[in-house]
């Protein structure tokens, strides 16, 4: 078997990764918050090529694709990581190494065909990194002594 025959699945799956993945690169681009409009679609549609590899090449073989997948979220935890750690004693970044997190499994959706899954995981993922940033609390001000109903 070549995989010429799954070329149409392949691409689709791929393509519906990438798109899926352009609203939360551009939102973070946008705003300029960590990595933007180029990373986010190719980390979806890497993700979801990397199953469609592990799909293919393990095709009777479901513990094989089963490390893949694992492997697939085991790394993406280095680069989530990276995307935390900044400095000795400050941390940040954590919106960021999630909805890193959360692209991969955008990618993974489409692998499997999951596209409804796939853009609501897309599309809350924006609306969390979006409307939810307004009732963000800082810990930094509570360590100031401030309280969280001042109006700074």
């Amino acid at each position: 078997m070549s995989g010429w025959d799954e070329l149409p699945r392949n691409l689709l799956n791929l393509a519906v990764a990438f798109v899926l993945g352009i609203p939360l690169g551009w939102d973070r681009d946008r705003h300029e918050v960590g990595p933007g409009l180029r990373t986010y679609p190719l980390l979806a549609m890497g993700a979801c090529a990397y199953l469609e590899i592990g799909q293919f090449a393990f095709r009777d073989h479901v513990e094989g694709q089963a490390r893949v997948f694992q492997a697939l979220v085991s790394g993406i935890g280095f680069i989530g990581a990276g995307a935390i750690i900044k400095g000795r004693a400050e941390v940040h970044g954590l919106a960021t190494a999630v909805s890193l997190w959360l692209t991969v499994t955008v990618g993974i959706a489409a692998s499997y065909r999951l596209y409804a899954l796939a853009a609501i995981l897309s599309g809350t993922t924006l609306v969390a990194l979006r409307l939810l940033k307004p009732f963000k609390h800082h810990p930094e001000q509570a360590d100031k002594g401030m309280k969280s109903d001042d109006s700074r």
